[in-house]
């Protein structure tokens, strides 16, 4: 709790030795420490969905893999999971499941729908189409023009 709201709930273990955590609470962290994912006790035991899986398989088996997943994470926060198993099964039906590949998928899936393009008003219409003449360019070499 913090001033009155509640912040997060976690369930009550009885018992010793006993350890649960969830791993959105961490996920910040990879920011600065992506490793973590590797070594992280909140991660080593993280259940993702099975496409989320492949691509973590994938690329923690690449040079900065770690960096590329911790991205992914990261931009799932405010799209969810579950956006994130789709964009990953999309990716990964395209081939190898690249971390750009799922982020571009993530940011179409999620992006707001794009407003129509607008009606140009009558008066704007060009009523003369402007005529491609490079003979002016010359004109203006041949004189002494400041």
């Amino acid at each position: 709790m913090a001033e009155g709201n509640a912040i997060a709930e976690h369930e009550r273990l009885f018992g010793r030795d006993q350890l649960v955590c969830q791993p959105w609470h961490y996920v910040p962290i990879l920011e600065t420490k992506p490793g973590a994912l590797r070594h992280g006790q909140p991660f080593i035991e993280w259940q993702l969905p099975l496409a989320i899986e492949r691509v973590r398989t994938f690329l923690l088996k690449q040079p900065k893999g770690d960096r590329a997943f911790a991205d992914l994470l990261l931009a799932a926060r405010s799209s969810g999971l579950e956006a994130l198993d789709v964009a990953c099964q999309l990716a990964s039906e395209h081939g190898q499941p690249h971390a750009s590949v799922v982020l571009n998928e993530l940011r179409r899936l999620t992006e707001p729908e794009r407003s129509p393009a607008m009606a140009v008003p009558a008066v704007l219409i060009l009523r003369n189409e402007p005529v491609a003449d490079c003979g002016r360019y010359n004109s203006l070499l041949g004189g002494c023009h400041v």
